[in-house]
């Protein structure tokens, strides 16, 4: 849970990476730093969830949420808010090949790999 313009500073992809590798699947923020929303994205490192709403004031250390990704919402099972969370849009169909160049293979944009 993050506030506006979350990945600020972050011109490479080692911060959704090192994000990965601490266990983080999603992040849900008011707003990204472009470079670092698309670097998680293309490498498929973390979902980064926007909202409509500043909700980082409204949900604090500790409480336990759950992201539904089909119905865009986050449940804090904490206090029994839910909030809505902005459509992922076209990054969708590259979260779910697992990263742009997979999403490149399978649109026929790249060659397959060869194994």
């Amino acid at each position: 849970m993050a506030g506006s313009n979350f990945g600020c500073g972050s011109s490479r992809e080692h911060a959704p990476f090192a994000l990965q590798e601490a266990g983080c699947e999603a992040v849900i923020a008011e707003s990204f730093a472009r470079i670092f929303y698309r670097n998680a994205v293309d490498g498929g490192f973390v979902v980064p969830f926007e909202t409509p709403e500043k909700l980082n004031d409204r949900i604090r250390t500790g409480d336990e949420l759950e992201i539904d990704t089909a119905l865009g919402k986050v449940t804090n099972h904490t206090t029994g808010e839910e909030y809505l969370l902005n459509p992922l849009g076209d990054v969708a169909d590259i979260l779910r090949a697992g990263n742009v160049f997979e999403y490149a293979r399978q649109a026929g944009l790249i060659p397959a790999s060869q194994d």
